[in-house]
């Protein structure tokens, strides 16, 4: 009586029940309506009557409550055993009274301690909850909302979650076997995990199989061919870092989080992220995504092997041991066996002991034995990647690729607060802002080195032995010539060129010295896309568009977001569209010219390679009227790197990643309108003004052979200067050819 007045605890009530809800799981999708993943706190998808095949209801009734349809919340025939065992004997194993719908509502309203009389106060709750769910609902729907909340384990509730847990498949697709070890499940979900114990299933499986045939639901010679199989799992470990785009998931986390802060419920409470089962519309195409985390793949996989072949027995770090116990020091375990009084060198011996743990290598995860220490150093080795693709006209992000595994490296370098010295890359912004201020595109402008007195002496230096040269303004980007790009700067200025900058989304900040000309400044990827997207976006600003609705667990829209297109102008049209034609030479026959000869990749593209100080970070920028590719390459500490620009050049490291992308892309005929897009042909005006050689002698016939007589003044220390102008460099300053055939031929 007491239980029934609810004097120890109150009972849900008639609308209570109607209103059931489980927690379910928020699902985000691609803009093509593709699953990437899911926010939760338990793994659980609901499911409809309709979907559930009959031979898994079969399994069930046959097994936890043959009587299901016949007897109404309570078995009467079960109460006798239930309370001489279960009750008065308190044997809680012997169990066996409990209903379909008894078991329901425990698992709706989890049982309490109530001292000595827990079990038979609990008993008595079940059976007044599980007689008023029978009120409420039929039999079917009871069934359902049983399979929708029973828990399965390894953190999974719900037929559906299970289904594609241990066999990665839908419900509705069970086979009888497979629905007979998940039914089986159910007597005890970790003594019979198929996962921890495959023999354990299999008899208990065969059992669950011999009721279906005892009770008519399975003819006997089915249940014996069922019964010769093995169980085959097809295991999919479903957490917040599988599935596709988990950096990007990852990203838009707080911000979902505050929307549903702000947002409420029909009955007034605010939406929870991981239990209302909302669903997540956003701008990621899965294919697109895909093809990226797929050439991060192969070509990290790859790339790790060479690095370390590279260093062989050397550590990357070599003298900087104080790289190392940086790291040590900031490891988790280090942390918390300081926090348990640990001094520091009880510490490291602990770090020091080998045990048994799971790694990842460039082959795959792999079960070591290994001290914690050694795998901080096995992990400092590791080489990173980020990917961001964008759509240049509405700012849609297309792809997100943070990092080579989220499980192992949450670390996201494609986010804003993610800054890497971006070498290169940055060059364009320089030669577009030289553009606003009146720079011709086929001016030529000296590569000869100087040295800048107000500089301390400083002197920029080209890759290549070019400084007899000079070099148009488009053929000054396609070879990355360092020299003319700070004198470019110079005839920008540096004030001009950082406010374009800013303009074009580039937020971080910016060095007011001339070796921000060859990219000294550190930036994020998500910036240096928005910039080249502005380029291909007729010089207007592009600004970041990543969510476009969010519904209820009905798929009913709560709210629907649209790109800004209202951004200002950054630099007029005609600069960016000759900027756009102008690095298309980089793709050509520049420094980019891989992607033609060693890849094949013949789409109408624009670009720029990138390599920062001592080959530490690797870039390739991409452009194409639809996409917008950015791909950086480098270790987490940028102390570690290749020790030779060949191999740790940008073109080398960065531009494979997009350019296995691509590949993927023009063989996929749906993703056309991207492979076959051609931007728009400039006016017979502006091709006039870019249509020059990319570059000339320096010299002119009788210098070459007999010198230069001012060579003396050319290499006299000049002044760096932050002004505009739209005069060419002096030719002046040249460095000092030696022989007699270099001075003849030059360079070829």
């Amino acid at each position: 009586m007491l239980v029934w007045i609810g004097a120890l605890g109150s009972l849900p009530g008639k609308d209570d029940l109607k209103a059931v809800e489980n927690p379910l799981a928020t699902e985000v999708y691609s803009t093509d309506s593709v699953l990437l993943g899911k926010y939760f706190i338990q793994e659980r998808s609901n499911i409809r009557y309709e979907d559930l095949p009959k031979h898994l209801i079969d399994a069930l009734i046959s097994t936890e409550d043959v009587r299901f349809y016949n007897h109404g919340a309570v078995d009467s025939k079960s109460v006798v055993r239930v309370i001489v065992k279960t009750i008065m004997m308190q044997q809680e194993s012997s169990g066996g009274g409990s209903t379909l719908t008894q078991q329901l509502a425990k698992n709706l309203y989890p049982r309490k301690d109530y001292w000595m009389f827990s079990m038979l106060i609990n008993k008595f709750r079940e059976m007044i909850v599980a007689s008023r769910l029978e009120n409420v609902y039929d039999k079917n729907a009871i069934l359902t909302l049983y399979l929708n909340t029973v828990p399965f384990g390894d953190n999974t509730f719900g037929i559906e979650a299970a289904a594609q847990r241990f066999f990665s498949t839908h419900t509705k697709d069970l086979t009888v076997d497979q629905s007979a070890v998940l039914v089986g499940m159910l007597k005890s979900t970790y003594f019979y995990n198929p996962r921890v114990f495959p023999d354990r299933s299999l008899q208990r499986r065969n059992v669950v199989l011999g009721q279906m045939e005892k009770y008519g639901k399975l003819e006997s010679a089915a249940a014996e061919k069922f019964r010769k199989k093995q169980v085959k799992l097809a295991y999919n470990k479903i957490t917040h870092h599988t599935g596709l785009a988990p950096y990007f998931r990852e990203y838009i986390r707080p911000v979902l989080r505050d929307w549903c802060k702000q947002h409420t419920k029909p009955n007034g409470e605010p939406y929870n992220l991981y239990t209302d089962g909302l669903k997540i519309y956003t701008t990621i195409d899965s294919r697109l995504q895909r093809y990226a985390e797929e050439a991060v793949a192969q070509q990290m996989t790859s790339l790790q092997k060479l690095f370390l072949d590279h260093w062989g027995k050397r550590d990357p770090w070599g003298k900087q041991t104080g790289l190392l116990d940086e790291a040590i020091r900031k490891s988790d375990r280090y942390q918390k066996l300081i926090e348990e009084g640990n001094t520091h060198e009880a510490a490291i011996k602990v770090m020091k002991t080998p045990i048994l743990m799971s790694v990842l290598t460039y082959k795959g995860e792999q079960e070591v034995m290994m001290s914690p220490v050694d795998s901080i150093k096995h992990y400092l080795k590791f080489l990173q990647a980020g990917v961001l693709a964008m759509e240049p006209r509405r700012g849609a992000i297309r792809v997100w690729v943070g990092g080579i595994n989220h499980h192992y490296f949450q670390y996201d370098h494609v986010r804003e607060s993610t800054r890497r010295q971006i070498g290169s890359t940055f060059k364009p912004i320089v030669y577009a802002a030289a553009l606003e201020q009146g720079v011709e595109p086929c001016d030529f402008v000296s590569a000869a080195r100087i040295e800048y007195s107000n500089m301390n002496g400083w002197s920029p230096e080209n890759t290549e032995d070019n400084y007899d040269l000079k070099y148009s303004l488009t053929g000054a980007l396609a070879y990355s010539v360092n020299t003319v790009s700070v004198r470019v700067l110079e005839q920008a200025g540096i004030d001009n060129t950082i406010a374009l900058a800013r303009k074009m989304g580039i937020e971080s900040e910016l060095p007011a010295v001339p070796s921000i000309a060859l990219g000294a400044a550190n930036i994020s990827m998500i910036e240096m896309v928005r910039a080249y997207a502005c380029l291909v976006n007729n010089g207007k600003a592009v600004e970041p568009f990543y969510i476009t609705a969010i519904a209820d667990q009905q798929n009913k829209v709560l709210e629907r977001f649209k790109p800004n297109v209202n951004t200002p102008q950054a630099m007029s049209a005609d600069n960016a569209r000759m900027m756009v034609h102008m690095l298309k030479h980089t793709i050509n026959e520049g420094t980019a010219s891989g992607m033609r000869g060693r890849y094949g990749i013949n789409n109408d593209m624009a670009g720029k390679t990138g390599t920062t100080q001592s080959n530490a970070d690797g870039w390739f920028m991409a452009m194409t009227p639809h996409l917008v590719v950015g791909a950086w390459v480098g270790a987490d500490d940028p102390r570690i790197r290749f020790r030779s620009t060949a191999l740790g050049q940008g073109a080398r490291t960065a531009l494979p990643i997009v350019a296995t992308m691509f590949k993927k892309i023009n063989a996929n005929k749906e993703l056309g309108y991207i492979s076959r897009a051609h931007f728009a042909s400039l006016s017979p005006e502006l091709e006039s003004r870019i249509s020059c050689d990319l570059y000339r002698s320096d010299e002119n016939i009788f210098e070459r052979i007999f010198g230069n007589k001012n060579e003396e003044e050319a290499e006299q220390p000049r002044t760096f200067s932050t002004r505009s102008s739209r005069t060419p460099p002096r030719d002046r300053d040249r460095k000092k050819k030696n022989g007699f055939f270099r001075r003849l031929f030059g360079k070829g």
